[in-house]
């Protein structure tokens, strides 16, 4: 068995943006208009935002419904300020459609909702009672197992133009596919599709018919000024979503915390090869470092557990994370990347820990929560979504 490092994602790039929106959206109130604007922050490439409280209508400060925000660029010439949109309120409950454009509250970017999936969220934060613990996998770590509840993402696409800001030293997340030739293990990546939980989510609106730039946009989408959100899926959206479902699909979420530091992991089955009259199985996960403390911490190494149906237990031991050993701090608390990784039996599971240095040079292990490899053994067609 295998584990490939190969495909990094964004490193957080707005962390004032994440605090402040997040405190002022919360407050909705449809009579007043506030508008948001950004100050350049040199360090990260994106900027941090500040808000200017007080209402257009009133003069006073308060909550608002409807929030103008702007975005600016590093030019050799400076910085300038654009006009983005117009914050919605944020859905508490029910879902987002396809079309919706928001902001992501941790990377910053803009993007827009393709479809949502329904996942089973695992929070290993939340203490079952005593009569649903049941006994862990083989050679896991030995915290609680937990019982998944249903909780909804979103495939998205990412603009293209934010790609560089929340990138810093690593890729931008892509979906992966293997490769559809009997003699090849090529993986072929579709660059600027996310996975994004629905509180990651703030929704707005803009007058623009194509405001967001990635060049599946307008094959996925069409503009439909008769509909809200006015962006209605096309059928080559419907078709992508249906031929390539069960290598797209997001079933299973894993989530536990350590100190301050919260592991988010969800796998996606990518399918199998045959190699030297065996059949070999591929995977890839999504992996989220977040940072829930004031503390500066980063990550130095990873330990990974990774058993096999077929019997095997193997260790991998490394320096970093895609080759990157990433600082998790108050202004930059968030750290995404994938991974892929091969077995020689349709199922598994992994887990492990990741070792973190403090400021002070003591260390601590953040633990990875268990999660399964499992297999989608009927689905007999190749992926098609990299002929895009």
């Amino acid at each position: 068995m295998r584990v490939r490092e190969r495909v990094g994602a964004g490193k957080m790039a707005a962390c004032a943006l994440r605090r402040g929106l997040l405190n002022t959206v919360s407050k909705y109130n449809k009579k007043h208009t506030q508008r948001l604007l950004s100050v350049a922050d040199t360090s990260s490439g994106f900027e941090a935002y500040k808000l200017r409280v007080q209402c257009r209508v009133c003069g006073l400060s308060g909550g608002v419904q409807q929030r103008r925000f702007m975005s600016s660029r590093n030019r050799p010439e400076g910085k300038i300020l654009e006009t983005v949109g117009v914050f919605e309120a944020v859905k508490q409950h029910g879902k987002y459609e396809t079309g919706q454009l928001f902001l992501h509250s941790v990377f910053g970017y803009r993007g827009i909702v393709l479809f949502p999936w329904h996942a089973r969220l695992y929070d290993r934060d939340i203490t079952p009672p005593l009569s649903d613990n049941k006994p862990e996998p083989p050679g896991t770590h030995g915290s609680k197992e937990v019982k998944g509840k249903t909780h909804t993402y979103y495939q998205v696409l990412i603009d293209t133009r934010d790609c560089p800001h929340i990138s810093q030293r690593s890729q931008t997340e892509a979906v992966t596919f293997l490769a559809n030739h009997d003699d090849s293990r090529a993986l072929y990546a579709i660059p600027g599709l996310d996975y994004v939980s629905h509180e990651d989510i703030l929704p707005y609106n803009s007058t623009e018919q194509v405001p967001i730039q990635h060049e599946l946009f307008e094959r996925f989408l069409m503009y439909n000024p008769t509909k809200s959100p006015p962006f209605t899926a096309r059928d080559t959206l419907k078709a992508w979503q249906e031929k390539n479902h069960p290598w797209l699909e997001l079933s299973d979420v894993h989530r536990e915390t350590t100190e301050n530091i919260r592991v988010t992991v969800i796998p996606f089955y990518m399918g199998m090869r045959e190699a030297q009259n065996s059949h070999v199985y591929w995977w890839r996960y999504c992996i989220r470092l977040e940072n829930l403390g004031n503390e500066v911490v980063q990550l130095r190494e990873r330990h990974w557990r990774i058993f096999s149906l077929s019997g095997t237990l193997e260790t991998v031991r490394g320096r970093g994370v895609v080759g990157r050993e990433p600082v998790l701090s108050k202004e930059q608390p968030a750290f995404q990347y994938s991974s892929h990784v091969s077995l020689q039996a349709p199922s598994g599971h992994m887990w492990g820990t990741f070792r973190i240095e403090r400021t002070d040079g003591s260390h601590f292990d953040v633990r990875i929560p268990p999660f399964s490899l499992e297999s989608n053994k009927d689905d007999k067609a190749p992926p098609a979504g990299y002929t895009f």
